[in-house]
């Protein structure tokens, strides 16, 4: 079976990236560090500060593991190339909730970059998901936990 597509931007990219060069050169080195001083200090059958580096250094390979796998199968979307006509993945969206006469703003992400913190939110989401494919002017109705909630198309713009 094939692995997932991983939809990122440019700058989730840069993130993973950088993620992964701080996980291999700076964290390899420091956990290795204290797994070293942790030895130097006799029986590690009962060494706390042993057992401890080890699972941090496990946790460290699998992240990297991780960050390896997502990154071989990334496809980045080149926020300049995207039509900004229609709503895309990499698009910054402005919205206006019908029901609770407000506007709000997102940006429509691949489902690994997706954090509503930041407003970032995934292509495969039901809000993303519905949004995908209109157009300035446009309600969409979209079905979520809460019930269905109207939103109106008001901008379209490219993240900067």
């Amino acid at each position: 079976m094939a692995d997932k597509k991983h939809i990122l931007t440019y700058a989730g990219l840069k993130q993973y990236e950088d993620e992964l060069q701080e996980l291999k050169v700076n964290k390899r080195k420091e956990v290795a560090q204290k797994i070293k001083e942790a030895r130097e200090q006799g029986d590690l059958s009962e060494n706390a500060e042993y057992d401890a580096a080890k699972d941090e250094q496990r946790d460290i390979e699998a992240r990297i593991e991780e960050l390896e796998k997502l990154l071989k199968n990334a496809e980045v979307v080149v926020e300049d190339e995207v039509d900004l006509d229609k709503i895309n993945i990499g698009c910054i969206v402005r919205v206006y909730d019908v029901d609770e006469d407000d506007e709000m703003e997102f940006q429509i992400v691949g489902s690994t970059e997706a954090n509503s913190l930041q407003n970032k939110i995934s292509n495969e989401s039901p809000v993303g998901h519905a949004l995908i494919g209109r157009t300035i002017g446009d309600t969409v109705e979209v079905e979520t936990q809460v019930g269905t909630i109207s939103y109106k198309v008001l901008g379209i713009k490219r993240a900067s």
